[in-house]
């Protein structure tokens, strides 16, 4: 099992627009080799969205990255959030 999250802190006035994108990614994912699970989530306290994706192995993941984040090589997450988006790649030690 391989997880990918990715906590994104959205700036207020460009919440909506974090969402819609994140939601592009889990609907090119659909379908992808080795794709177990995929879907946004929000923590309503600090209203972070966090993208969260579980794969049947890193391969899995690692041969349909590009492809899968391709639908939003143009978006300027830069000017829509406060920072960076945390992007962990986990496997169980």
């Amino acid at each position: 099992m391989f997880v990918m999250l990715a906590v994104h802190h959205p700036l207020p006035a460009y919440k909506d627009e974090v969402l819609v994108t994140m939601q592009r990614v889990v609907e090119a994912a659909q379908g992808a080799p080795g794709l177990v699970q995929i879907d946004v989530w929000q923590d309503q306290p600090s209203g972070r969205l966090v993208g969260l994706s579980l794969w049947e192995s890193q391969d899995a993941f690692e041969a349909s990255r590009d492809e899968i984040f391709q639908v939003v090589a143009d978006v300027p997450f830069a000017q829509w959030e406060q920072q960076p988006p945390e992007v962990f790649l986990l496997t169980r030690p």
